[in-house]
């Protein structure tokens, strides 16, 4: 500790006696300070502040019909893209820069400080923001402000109509698309189903193919019943017609048995009343006139033989209400054996059917969802294309959001910079700390012995003795005058800082 207070004293010895340097050197830093201070050029700062409101009304309320954006990760967005070249050339021509451009490499260096001085920050709070410019001119720094104000709020409105039209012709393809797919498919479809009419799932009763098989066979089982019930009713019948028999010569007839009869009669019947409800192409129809074809045969074929042979013929005679009785009933009984027999037909036709069955129904699922797939997709299209129109119609009328310009552009009649009284202190401290150093390194570079112990040591040689230094009357009033006129130096420096700081603080005052 000691050591390091003696080799402090040394160093001011030495600075002291360069004292005449450093003051000169202060006095010639401070006043050259000064001066580039005085002459430096003053900036204005323009300011403004814009609240984006995204919180209306309609939000809420259109919730789940239109779409919904995330507007403040929008506007941030916006916030980081705002400082861009094509923007800051629109700056340029709002605001009258381009007076300033002469050249190429003008206008580039230009674009470049706007670049960098313009600044979009957050204001503190939610969708606050400031926009700032520094300029030598406060009504240029106004202008350059008012204009990127003016493309924030412009720019927002033009990109959104812009991202809306762009879905809109999105959807509009997609659906054109989905459209034709969806064409596409019910025509497969279509053609799928007259392929195999009666083999898809769905038609006829409205069950699938194997529920049809089960139905054809009960159809088959119960139309098999009611048969076997009309023969056994028509065979009581017969047993129980009573004639009395006579043989008589007659000549060739020409009709056929009148139980023959009664059947095609009862038959033709039966027909016209079929008629009146299906259509020649039914089952039942088919089946009665096949029939009646085969009885018309039979009355023929006996009418035949009856005119070649002339037989003796026995006739019965029977009860009239019984034989009415036995032509209804076999009548009743060739209807349902035709209709047997179209069972069976159907039930064989199906039953045929059974091996290419999985083939049809996994080609009918895989066209029905194909089907199923394009129609919900084309379906959720329209949907959307009607929330984005909604959406547009929204934004048109009233705006996704809302701009509040909270501070207009404003420039305070104090520039902002340069702070010149900051400066002048700065560069008085800066001189009088140069000047010191100045007399520091004059005396490093020139050094001596301030005492016997230090010569001792840098020599290596003994000290024989030392002659002290006697100061005379003359000497002593010498170094006060020198003394007090380094004193008056540093003093006349501050009266110099203190006067150039006064009429700094008046002007700012007046302005």
């Amino acid at each position: 500790m000691q050591h390091a207070i003696v080799q402090l004293l040394i160093y001011i010895k030495e600075i002291w006696r360069y004292r005449w340097h450093a003051a000169a050197a202060s006095w010639a830093l401070c006043l050259a300070g000064w001066g580039i201070v005085y002459i430096l050029p003053n900036s204005y700062e323009a300011t403004a502040r814009v609240f984006v409101d995204t919180q209306t009304i309609l939000r809420p309320l259109l919730t789940g019909l239109t779409v919904q954006l995330n507007l403040d990760q929008q506007i941030a967005m916006m916030t980081r893209t705002l400082i861009s070249r094509p923007n800051i050339e629109k700056v340029i021509q709002m605001s009258g820069l381009e007076s300033r451009i002469r050249t190429p490499e003008d206008k580039e260096a230009l674009i470049d400080r706007l670049s960098r001085q313009l600044e979009v920050k957050s204001a503190g709070r939610d969708n606050l923001y400031s926009i700032t410019y520094a300029d030598r001119s406060p009504e240029t720094a106004k202008k350059v402000v008012q204009s990127l104000v003016t493309i924030f709020v412009d720019s927002s409105l033009g990109n959104k109509r812009q991202d809306t039209e762009q879905a809109r012709r999105f959807l509009d393809d997609q659906i054109r698309i989905y459209e034709q797919k969806l064409v596409q498919a019910e025509n497969a479809l279509k053609d799928f189903k007259q392929k195999n009419l009666g083999f898809t799932p769905g038609q006829g009763a409205g069950h699938d193919y194997y529920a049809r098989v089960a139905e054809a066979s009960a159809l088959l089982a119960q139309a098999r019943l009611e048969l076997q019930e009309a023969e056994n009713a028509r065979e009581a019948l017969r047993k129980q017609v009573t004639t009395t028999e006579s043989e008589v010569q007659t000549e060739p007839e020409t009709t056929a048995n009148p139980e023959l009869e009664a059947r095609i009669l009862a038959l033709r019947k039966n027909l016209d009343n079929m008629r009146l409800n299906f259509t020649e192409q039914h089952p039942d129809i088919v089946g009665t006139r096949r029939v009646l074809a085969q009885l018309d045969e039979q009355r023929r074929q006996e009418i035949e033989v009856k005119k070649r042979t002339g037989a003796t013929i026995r006739q019965a005679v029977p009860d009239k209400a019984i034989q009415l009785a036995l032509g209804e009933a076999g009548a009743n009984a060739a209807s349902l054996k035709a209709r047997v027999a179209e069972y069976e037909r159907r039930n064989a036709v199906l039953r045929a059917a059974a091996d290419k069955m999985p083939q049809i129904e996994a080609a009918f699922v895989q066209l029905n969802r194909d089907y199923d797939v394009n129609k919900q997709s084309y379906e959720k299209l329209l949907q959307r294309r009607d929330s984005a129109q909604m959406s547009s119609d929204v934004d048109t009328s009233t705006g996704a959001f809302d701009f509040r310009i909270i501070d207009p552009p404003r420039v305070p009649l104090i520039p902002n910079s340069p702070n010149r009284l900051h400066l002048i202190t700065a560069v008085l401290l800066a001189g009088i700390g140069g000047g010191l150093a100045l007399a520091f390194l004059l005396g490093q570079l020139k050094p001596t012995f301030a005492d016997r112990k230090t010569l001792r040591e840098v020599t290596g040689l003994p000290i024989l003795g030392a002659i002290s230094m006697t100061w005379t009357d003359q000497e002593r009033r010498k170094r006060k005058k020198n003394f007090a006129a380094l004193a008056a130096s540093y003093i006349g420096l501050l009266i110099a800082y203190g006067s150039i700081a006064a009429t700094l603080v008046v002007l700012s005052r007046q302005a």
